[in-house]
């Protein structure tokens, strides 16, 4: 059976623009350039203020729709069309000069890159201060060349061993190996060229003060009891080595201090990235003041060469559907440009006032 009810419902929905925005105001400083350069690339009618002469003369244009005289043929929706929606008083001056982005000199100061080298470039300078004969520095290249991002030699001697037969025409044996392999093991970072784990922690230890009883306590536990260390069985521990949980709790911190992965030592500095700031507050004697930064803020505007095609279209004579098209066109791309240029000034106002509470709240 049919029935009819009434319902009243309450829905919140965002329009496509606004969804935009919200896309807009969460891209970070440092990806912005490219969001912009982007719609630059796709929209013709948007300029980047910065790379265009701003000091050509401002020119007036009527207000007047060109597509006004045209007929409503084709299915042609003849609508007003203003450009004072799209051109600005201040639209050869900078944009946004009503906000303080600070001092863009900062921005364009050059950040200083530091030169970092892989842990095998240092195992390898290290490797060039020793005295050694050429057969001991080939094969101190190749455990070198052996070891993992980790630090660790994996492959077994006796490869090592043919690797330098029939690599490098070098003859030697599985001690000689060894006895460089130690040699390898006291370069820096600590802990480099061990087998496995264990004996990648006992290098640790050894280079430490080995008289200290907390030292030598540890260096017996990797030794003997890993296994229970590394499952945790510190009752067990405290049995087995007769000492106090205090004394146990010590030597469990002194072995959490050691790096079980000594090669990503180098490569950690390596992967640090700048922070860029979205804001810069002083303090002027007691005093806070914030300003934007300057990458927040681009001078963008309206092309002046899509104005003169407006300027065009109203004095042409030709009224043909190739005409209104080009209109059409020139107004989309128009209406995008302006909608862009709201965002980015609406995103510049959302995040002064955010920060602005934030500021005024913490302080």
């Amino acid at each position: 059976m049919l029935k009819q009810t009434l319902q009243q419902k309450l829905l919140q929905k965002l329009s496509p623009q606004q969804i935009h925005f919200i896309k807009l105001l969460q891209v970070p400083t440092v990806s912005l350039d490219a969001r912009i350069k982007e719609e630059l690339e796709e929209n013709p009618a948007l300029e980047d203020g910065s790379l265009t002469n701003m000091t050509d003369p401002i020119e007036e244009y009527p207000d007047k729709d060109p597509d006004d005289n045209f007929d409503n043929e084709d299915g042609f929706d003849s609508e007003d069309f203003s450009l004072e929606d799209y051109i600005q008083e201040d639209d050869f001056k900078d944009y946004g000069n009503g906000y303080d982005y600070g001092d863009d000199d900062d921005d364009r100061k050059e950040m200083p890159v530091a030169i970092q080298h892989s842990f095998y470039e240092q195992l390898q300078q290290q490797l060039d201060l020793l005295a050694l004969d050429d057969k001991h520095f080939l094969i101190g290249q190749q455990i070198i060349g052996s070891l993992d991002d980790d630090g660790y030699l994996r492959r077994p001697i006796i490869n090592l061993v043919d690797d330098l037969a029939f690599g490098q025409n070098v003859m030697t044996d599985e001690q000689e190996v060894l006895d460089m392999l130690k040699v390898i093991q006291d370069f820096e970072p600590a802990g480099i060229g061990a087998r496995d784990l264990q004996e990648c922690l006992l290098i640790q230890l050894q280079k430490k003060d080995t008289q200290n009883p907390t030292i030598k306590l540890a260096i017996k536990v990797v030794a003997n009891y890993l296994e229970e260390f590394t499952k945790k069985h510190y009752d067990k521990l405290e049995k087995s080595l007769g000492v106090s949980s205090e004394d146990l709790k010590n030597v469990v911190n002194e072995i959490l201090k050691l790096n079980p992965k000594p090669g990503d030592s180098g490569a950690v500095a390596g992967k640090q990235l700048h922070i860029i700031p979205d804001f810069h507050i002083s303090n002027n004697d007691g005093t806070l003041h914030l300003t934007l930064n300057g990458r927040n803020a681009p001078e963008l505007r309206i092309s002046r060469d899509y104005q003169h095609m407006f300027e065009h279209y109203e004095k042409s004579y030709q009224k043909d559907k190739k005409m209104k098209e080009a209109v059409q066109f020139v107004k989309q791309k128009l209406d995008s440009a302006k909608w862009f240029i709201d965002a980015i000034k609406q995103r510049q106002q959302t995040l002064l006032k955010t920060m602005n509470a934030i500021m005024e709240y913490q302080y």
